[in-house]
Parts: structure tokens; sequence; C-alpha cells
């Protein structure tokens, strides 16, 4: 075994046993290449990515390829989910080399880190017009021992142009947002639209759920009903694809085909926060039961499969199990025979099983049409049948790190089922689960990333804080409980502290106090999860609302200002900045709930589609809150005021009177 053994990342003890000498990444590695005078090799990958296993089967588990990585390099193993700050630099380092990325990622570095040649997957032989793994090892010794001066150039050169471009300046351009440039986004979005099989852009497809939540916002706010009509089928497409767990519940990564048939398999804690949190936009705003239980079945699978005793979320389930990808998944059309005798004929063909199979010679179960009202029994009766049948099946490796990041995404996601159905059991586990989330990942200064086996490792990155703030704001809504606005105030002004690049308004992913990076990097892109930036964005304007902080108000629009050009023209790159251009525009609705009754009243207001809300709820007013203070109901009743930039319409007693006053007010 080498030095992975002791490390709690599933995807490094995965490795643990390979003939390489891995090192983890931290000081012993970094201080050996400078003493040996060796280059660096790091590959970085992640437990649920089948290319990395792929790699480590043909290569790392090789004798004869382990001792030329030994000989001339000094390995070492990076978890990009335990280290996102580290993959982020080294993928942009990427990116730059070859105008492409991907996981495995392997870059080579001088001695003293800085990066000069990789790339992702290299196969044992060359293929697909690549060198072979052990010929890219031989060629990088050969070089960093021949031409030495062209590799500390080059290396001088790349890392350069990496601090330059992590140093962009956006420019603020003057004013707030203007319809025309929700316009020019709504028309970026469709023209990338597949009006036929839902979604955008071509095979691999992912979900892309800010973009659609965004087009079902858009509707609301403008009328436009074609943007909506695409959303809500793209959400269809997505629950009856082959790229959802038909029996289980649960979404994997991404389609490798155009019609969401045949999915990456790997499953991930953050895709299936963000598709509960669409579903409940699409539920809000429709009522339509089919997303009702679509975030049902989500949402029980994840506290099924995922949650551990100490109330956290897993990471991920691999594509593989038993080492071959989907094979938890797919069933034979015999199998399925066998299991459901009379019913099997039904269910084939509601679920498009043939004999021959839809992929590979087995069968992805999707619901190519809609299932009759008449066959809802049966085939619930049969997805429980197959269900208890794969549960004696070899499962997918679990990925058991909890991280704050995605956790805090989940957090949010129950805050938003209860919200949007009203279901008092996501709101008891979002409640218990924000109590594991403080507990659990709190340090002596700040918080932690990553947490497994009663142990926090690694200082929290920007996005830890974001989602968390975020998630804290909306369980204080659902609530009613001052306590997490005071918890998200606190961490904001945390996150001010020790993350602020002064003299942009945006903040770095790092904690200042962290130094065992090339540099300290800005995201602003919202990729497979929120930029963290975006995100504490809306943090500081909803904040500024309720906490009456012009300051946040101010630097948050100046944040949104800096994106707002590259956001209007490429909408899915910037997808949640693009919401609060969207929210920018047509303002917030400060709505405060004051008097005996507001538990009841609050829950009927959550009932309602206000994507544009900011709502506070007591018994009393609250001098301590600026929305709370000075609001009042007579005894035995309960009202609700409705403001804007604290201007405040005649209170109403019930919500259907307060959805009157927002549609007078917007109109």
């Amino acid at each position: 075994m080498n030095r992975l053994a002791t490390e709690s990342s599933p995807y490094l003890l995965q490795h643990a046993h390979n003939p390489v000498d891995w090192y983890p990444y931290g000081e012993e590695a970094l201080t050996r290449a400078v003493a040996e005078d060796k280059p660096i090799l790091v590959s970085v990958g992640y437990a649920a990515c089948h290319w990395c296993h792929v790699m480590e089967r043909e290569s790392f588990e090789q004798q004869d390829v382990a001792a030329l990585m030994n000989a001339h390099f000094i390995n070492i193993k990076i978890d990009r989910e335990e280290r996102p700050d580290l993959d982020h630099i080294y993928m942009d380092a990427l990116q730059a080399m070859t105008g492409s990325g991907g996981w495995p990622l392997n870059l080579f570095l001088t001695p003293d880190g800085r990066p000069f040649f990789g790339g992702t997957y290299f196969p044992p032989v060359r293929a697909y017009g690549r060198l072979s793994w052990k010929e890219t090892l031989q060629e990088v010794a050969r070089a960093f021992a021949g031409r030495r001066q062209e590799i500390e150039t080059q290396a001088d050169q790349l890392t350069e142009h990496l601090s330059v471009s992590n140093a962009f300046g956006l420019s603020a351009q003057p004013g707030l947002v203007t319809r025309s440039q929700i316009d020019t986004m709504y028309g970026a979005l469709m023209q990338q639209a597949d009006r036929e099989e839902g979604g955008f852009g071509r095979p691999p497809k992912f979900p892309q759920t800010f973009s659609l939540l965004w087009l079902i916002r858009h509707a609301h706010f403008t009328g436009e009903q074609e943007g909506l009509t695409h959303a809500l089928s793209s959400l269809d497409h997505l629950l009856n694809g082959g790229i959802y767990d038909q029996l289980g519940g649960g979404m994997a990564r991404y389609s490798t085909d155009r019609g969401w048939l045949v999915p990456h398999f790997e499953k991930m804690l953050y895709d299936n926060a963000l598709l509960v949190s669409v579903l409940c936009e699409a539920y809000g705003c429709t009522r339509e039961t089919r997303f009702r239980d679509g975030i049902r079945d989500v949402l029980a699978f994840v506290r099924r499969e995922w949650m551990t005793p100490d109330g956290l979320f897993c990471a991920a389930w691999d594509a593989d199990s038993e080492g071959v990808e989907g094979k938890y998944y797919t069933w034979t059309k015999g199998e399925i025979d066998a299991l459901l005798g009379e019913d099997a004929g039904t269910f084939c063909r509601l679920f498009g099983v043939t004999e021959e199979g839809n992929w590979e010679g087995v069968n992805i179960l999707h619901r190519p049409a809609v299932v009759p009202a008449d066959e809802q029994g049966l085939v619930e009766r049969c997805r429980r049948i197959l269900l208890d049948a794969r549960q004696d099946r070899v499962p997918p490796l679990l990925d058991d790190k909890q991280i704050l990041s995605w956790n805090a995404l989940m957090n949010k996601a129950f805050s938003q089922a209860f919200a949007a159905t009203g279901e008092e059991g996501y709101r008891q586990t979002a409640v218990e689960h924000m109590t594991s989330l403080l507990r659990h990942y709190r340090l002596v200064d700040g918080l932690g990333h990553v947490y497994k086996n009663g142990t926090v490792r690694y200082p929290a990155f920007l996005d830890d804080y974001a989602y968390l703030i975020q998630a804290l704001l909306l369980l204080q809504e659902i609530t009613a409980d001052p306590v997490y606005l005071r918890e998200a105030k606190d961490w904001t002004e945390y996150v001010v502290a020790h993350f602020s690049e002064p003299s942009s308004g945006f903040f770095f992913y790092t904690h200042a106090g962290q130094k065992d990076v090339l540099f300290r990097k800005k995201e602003i892109y919202d990729g497979a999860t929120p930029s963290g930036n975006a995100v504490m964005a809306w943090n500081l304007w909803y904040l500024s609302v309720i906490l009456d902080q012009p300051g946040w108000r101010t630097r948050a629009e100046t944040m949104l200002q800096g994106v707002l050009q590259a956001a209007t023209r490429y909408p899915t790159s910037f997808g949640v900045w693009a919401d609060l251009a969207l929210q920018a525009l047509f303002g917030w609705n400060e709505v405060a709930i004051v008097g005996h009754s507001y538990a009841e009243t609050l829950q009927a207001v959550l009932g309602h589609y206000i994507p544009n809300r900011v709502l506070q709820a007591g018994a009393k007013g609250d001098p301590s809150f600026p929305l709370l203070e000075g609001k009042k109901a007579p005894p035995e009743a309960t009202w609700i005021y409705l403001c804007r930039n604290y201007t405040c319409a005649a209170p109403v007693a019930d919500a259907d009177a307060l959805m009157q006053q927002i549609r007078r007010e917007t109109q």
C-alpha cells in the first residue's frame, strides 16, 4: 500500500494499492520534489469518474508503468471534490495548453509547482490520435532532462497567463439591468433550445437546470409562454428519460444522446439538489402533480441511499458496479418477465423494454409515452417489485465523503420542497440537516469543506459559505426562526472579511489565510454548480433588504454590473447571474407577516408562487429586523405587509389578498 492508505477520500483510497508511489497533495510531496529536483505529476479525478477508473486499470495498476512514474516523477493524486481550488487552477492550465479539459486530469509541474504540460485520459497504447501513457511519461522525462530551460520558460509563461487571466477586471456598465438585456438573454437561450427533445444544444446533454429555472421565472415576469413551454417540456423529457432512475428516483449527471436515453450513470448530490430546486419552481407555477411526484422521488432517493448516521448526505454514486458501467440500472426482458409475471407485458410497453434491448443488449428503463391513469397502480406495483429485486444487486461505489457546499444545496432543496408542497417532513429534514451542518463543519476559525468519520478536512471555500448562507436564508423563510437569519448575517460578514477582493468587489475562491495554492482564483461562471460569486451577490442583495444594509446592496449591484455584459451574451454560462438580473429588473417583493396566526399564514403565503420574495414572519414586530420593525396586527388577527424599498402597502389579512396586491404592484 502507498501513502494514500491513510486518506479518507474514496477516490484516493481506490488508488492506495497501486504500485505507483502516490502522495496526497501536501508539504511532504512538494518538499521532496524540490529536494530531488524532480518534476511533479499531478493526477486529478473523483470517485464517480468512469474514465478515471479505466486509466487506473490500464496504467496505474501496471508494474512497468508504475516503475516509470516512480523513477522520474513525484506523483500526487488529488480528489477534485476535496480540493476544488487546486482542480480549478490545474484545469485552467490544461485548457490554456490544449483548448479542452476533463477528468482524469494529468498535469506535469516543475519541482516548484508550475504547470508545463498535461492532458486528460491517456490510453495504454497509441489510440485516438494520442500517445500512450508510457510514451508520454518517457517523452516528458527526456524533455525535463534535456530541455530544462525550455520547460522553465514555458512554465513561466503559462503561470503568468493564468495569473493575468485571473486578474480580470470586469467593467461595470452604468445603470442596472434593462429590459433589452433580458430580451437578449431570452433570445440567446431559445436559440440553443432543442425544441423536439428538450434541453439545450447537442450531446452530451446536461440538464442545465439554471437555464430551465430562468425560463420559468422569465415567463412569470413577462408572460412569455414559449420559454415556459420549453422549460416544462424539458423537465418532462428528463423525468421520462433514461437519465432519470425510473425505479429508485434521482438523476444521472448527463445524457450521452440527444433524447436523454443513455446517461453517464454516475449520480451526484449537487445535480439532484438542483433538479429538485427547478422542479419546485415548475410545481409552484403550474401545480402539475408530475413535478410534485418528481420532487418526492428524488428526495426519497437521497434520504434512503445517501443520508449518513451523522445526518449529512454523501457525495455521489459511481457510474460502475462490478466494473461495468450502468450494470446496476439495466435489465434484460427475461429478468423483467420473471419478476413481474402477467404484468410484464404492460410494464415493458410503458417503459420501452424489448428483447434486443435499447443499449448494448440490455434495457435502460424510460417512459416513451405518458402512463395512462388506469395503469398507474400497476406501474407503482411493478416499480416496487423491481426496486426490491435491484436491492440484491451489487450497488455502485458510494462516495461517502460529505461536502459542505453540496449538502447546503440539498438543504436549500428541502426548504424549497416544503415551500412548494407543504409537506412537513421536508421542513423537518431541512431543520435537522442544518443542525448537523452547523455542528459538524464548524472549526475554531471558520468552517471546513469535507466531513467524514467524525473529522473535518480542508478549510471551506467560497462555494461552501455562499451556498450555506443561501440555505440559511431560505430556512429562515420556512421556519420564521430568526436564528438562521443571524447565522447567515454572521457568515456573510466572515466572507466579506476573508474572501474579498476590494478592487473588484468580487470574492476569491480561497480564504486569505490559505497559502498552498499557486494563486487565489476568482470563479464567476455558473457551471455544474452555481458560481460562489453569483450566490454571494444574491445573498448580499437579499440581506441588504431584510437587514437594511445598503452597502451590501451596492456591492451586489457592482458585481452584477461587472458580469452583465457577458451574462447577456452567454446566459447558459451565467445562469444564476441571469436570474439575479431578472430580480434586479422586476424588483423584490418584501413580505412581512405579523400576528398570532403567523405560522398558518406563512404556510399559505409559501403556497403561492412568488419567485422574487424576501419573506419574514413573527408573532409581533421586531425592532432588530427592519422588515418587521413597527409592523403590528390587532389582537387575534394576522396581517401581511407587502413592501418595496421599505414602502409598504396597506396590510391585508390573507395570502390571496397579498397576491392581488403583488399583481397590482407589478402591472
